[in-house]
């Protein structure tokens, strides 16, 4: 902004001054505007290019501990399961303890479920439904309709963050706080299809068959991100049929403590289950 200065005005009639006085003020509105002109706003991110994006922040960031819940109604009655571990964003793997409330298990206390989550397979131990105890359970995601987004009771974090590759019509809703950290809360839809293609290699074919198999194309999604760009939690809103009926499913996702160190040691084939598994 180039100050201007001015000196007396030689005339000395009251028009004169009056004159010069509009003209420094318009001088000086103009300069102002100029200068209110020349600074530019700060630029605000595009909210649904910066959701596609947290799949990548998340891999760059490497793992995290993770916590899980998944609502859903059955029988007139609704239940959570819930599941806790963590998960390594660059060898799409994670561990996670899923527990079964009395209702979903059928019986008054159930073991938590050990879920080993790796790319294209899902491996479960204390399965029941006539899975003896010692022995894992295997499971081809690419094969679920859901690509276990629902089928496992807790949705594989990789493929919730990787959901969020089709993220559109996207809204900025502010700033919140989760456990103390500031996050961005956007809102939105996740397209299936436009998901499965911009995926993951490792990932995009658990995608892809959700795309095929849910009632919806579109899932409607909650996700909070902090400063960094990193998913701290996701909320999905699933719809799939199951025996003629639409089956409403609400999965939630937490992320916190990363860089902890993930172990996921595969079972030895011996130790999977090769028999009929009841319904």
């Amino acid at each position: 902004m180039v100050e201007q200065r001015y000196g007396r005005p030689r005339g000395h009639g009251s028009g004169s001054l009056a004159a010069t006085a509009a003209l420094v003020g318009s001088l000086g509105a103009t300069a102002l505007a100029g200068c209110a002109a020349s600074v530019d706003p700060k630029p605000v991110p595009d909210p649904a290019r910066t959701v596609r994006n947290a799949a990548d922040v998340l891999t760059k960031a490497g793992s995290a501990k993770a916590t899980t819940s998944m609502e859903m109604a059955t029988g007139g009655t609704r239940v959570t399961i819930r599941g806790e571990g963590g998960y390594d964003f660059r060898r799409r793997t994670g561990r996670l303890q899923v527990v079964l409330p009395h209702a979903a298990a059928g019986a008054s206390e159930h073991r938590p479920i050990t879920e080993l989550l790796t790319p294209g397979a899902l491996y479960m131990k204390n399965r029941g439904a006539g899975v003896p105890a010692d022995k894992w359970v295997r499971v081809d995601t690419t094969t679920l309709e859901d690509g276990n987004l629902v089928t496992g009771g807790a949705t594989d974090p990789g493929a919730a963050a990787e959901l969020l590759r089709g993220a559109q019509d996207v809204t900025y809703l502010g700033e919140t706080d989760l456990a103390g950290v500031k996050v961005g809360h956007y809102r939105g839809v996740a397209d299936l299809a436009r998901a499965a293609r911009a995926a993951s290699p490792h990932l995009r074919g658990a995608l892809a068959a959700a795309a095929r198999g849910f009632a919806t194309d579109t899932v409607p999604f909650d996700a909070y991100l902090d400063a960094e760009g990193r998913l701290r939690k996701v909320r999905h809103q699933f719809s799939f049929s199951n025996q003629g009926r639409t089956v409403a499913v609400a999965s939630t996702t937490l992320l916190y403590g990363f860089g902890t160190a993930v172990e996921v040691t595969l079972p030895d084939r011996r130790d999977i289950y090769a028999g009929k598994i009841k319904a």
